[in-house]
């Protein structure tokens, strides 16, 4: 499995680089520096508060959880996702094991990610139906309305039976805990059976369910201001709505593409294709794609220099135990 993700990453990266080579350099350049240092900057500062706002979506499933602790974890998750070549399954792993850190229990880690995940999928369900719903209204003949409708559906019964496999399925929990943790839930806990527990005491606080849930929505409908903020600063302004269209559809593709590290050129070409029918110019369509990616790294390569600091300190400190306790 690594190998066809790395493969994909790979052919992705090169099918940026013909798309760049093919579409003008000297165009994409241009609209990236339309942007400006600031811009960027204005979009970094965007991105970081929706950090910051799934962090406390995390935190709602963790009541007794200092505040730092999910947000700490939604960055290493993210930058996991998005900086390394991984899977977003690969961020997963590393957000529940960067907040089990912290004091939460392996089985809370992996149960809290799991409903969070799921919660944040189907607050994306919502928000692809909301973009299908904007491109009705503003392209009542697009061809592409049938087949996300289709999509939609699909998405929606994936997300209503992860649901009933997470509060029926012990079995099948206990092999999601397995691919999540990768033993260490089970060692802190009494593996399938406690994992079930604590996903079953998850879904009955419903206050933090809903908020986490609101929060999610939010967020996904918030981050179309990056992609309208890019576009105007780049000189190809577009009304909201249209944005937010390009946007909920552009990451319904990246949800069908997850095997795909970083969704690398899956992106990029839905950036083109979903921008043409609302005339953005595909050097525009791939200058946005790259800001973001360049926005990722800002973000999450420092992040995991931080997480590798803590997860090397912590190493050590095991390390330079064992001696004294061999030689008592």
């Amino acid at each position: 499995m690594k190998a066809v993700s790395l493969v994909a990453a790979a052919l992705g990266i090169a099918a940026i680089g013909g798309l760049v080579a093919y579409f003008g350099a000297d165009a994409v350049g241009h609209a990236l520096l339309s942007v400006g240092l600031l811009g960027f900057a204005a979009i970094c500062a965007i991105h970081l508060v929706l950090i910051a706002v799934m962090g406390i979506a995390w935190r709602a499933l963790l009541p007794e959880t200092p505040w730092w602790v999910p947000l700490w974890g939604r960055m290493v998750r993210d930058a996991g996702s998005e900086v390394l070549p991984l899977s977003q399954v690969g961020g997963y792993v590393l957000g529940a094991r960067a907040v089990s850190l912290f004091g939460v229990s392996g089985t809370a880690a992996a149960a809290t990610t799991i409903v969070d995940v799921t919660l944040e999928f189907i607050a994306q369900v919502a928000y692809t139906a909301l973009g299908l719903a904007y491109l009705v209204r503003l392209r009542p003949d697009s061809e592409v309305a049938t087949p996300v409708a289709v999509g939609l559906v699909v998405a929606a019964l994936a997300a209503l039976g992860f649901f009933i496999v997470q509060r029926r399925g012990v079995a099948y929990v206990d092999r999601i805990a397995g691919i999540l943790g990768r033993g260490w839930a089970e060692r802190t806990a009494a593996g399938a059976v406690a994992l079930h527990q604590a996903l079953a005491a998850i879904y009955e606080r419903r206050g933090g369910l809903v908020i986490s849930f609101g929060l999610h929505l939010a967020c996904w409908v918030a981050s179309a201001a990056e992609a309208w903020l890019v576009l105007r600063l780049a000189g190809s302004p577009l009304p909201f709505g249209a944005v937010l269209v390009i946007e909920s559809l552009l990451y319904a593709t990246r949800t069908v593409a997850f095997m795909v590290p970083n969704a690398v050129g899956v992106q990029e070409g839905a950036y083109i294709l979903l921008g043409a029918a609302f005339g953005l110019g595909p050097d525009t369509a791939l200058a946005l794609s790259l800001l973001k990616r360049a926005r990722d790294l800002v973000i999450g390569l420092p992040t995991i220099a931080v997480w590798q600091a803590v997860e090397g300190g912590r190493l050590w400190r095991r390390t330079e135990r064992r001696p004294r306790l061999t030689g008592s």
